[in-house]
């Protein structure tokens, strides 16, 4: 073992960033968490139920940035009950993770769950496209 504490998926997550940022729309739903040290930002624009822009801010280590990274990137185009998918579980392991990381993860978690529900308060029970 080389000592590298970031595998191939995290190097290219944390260096090409490119969902980092904020959704221009007026209308975009808006989710913040923070907590072990670790600050997330989520924001999605929704048409017809789709994702059609996410972004991050992220505040912590690589492995929260790349974490980010690697959520909007699966989930950007994808109709939003998808979120209701997300596996925190699978991400760690894609991302090689370590254990002592796992309270860091989990606030993107959180931050997923806020922003799902944020999504259904401003385009489900409003009924916008």
């Amino acid at each position: 073992m080389n000592g590298d504490p970031y595998n191939a998926v995290v190097r290219d997550c944390f260096a090409r960033p490119g969902h980092a940022g904020d959704v221009s729309d007026e209308d975009a739903a808006v989710a913040f968490f923070e907590d072990q040290g670790v600050r997330i930002r989520l924001s999605a624009a929704v048409l017809r139920e789709n994702i059609k822009a996410l972004r991050f801010r992220a505040w912590g280590c690589p492995h929260v940035i790349a974490a980010a990274e690697a959520f909007c990137r699966h989930f950007e185009g994808r109709p939003a009950a998808e979120l209701a998918t997300f596996d925190t579980g699978r991400l760690m392991r894609d991302l090689a993770v370590p254990v002592e990381k796992t309270g860091r993860i989990l606030v993107l978690e959180d931050t997923v769950r806020s922003l799902r529900a944020a999504i259904e308060d401003r385009y489900t029970s409003q009924g916008q496209d």
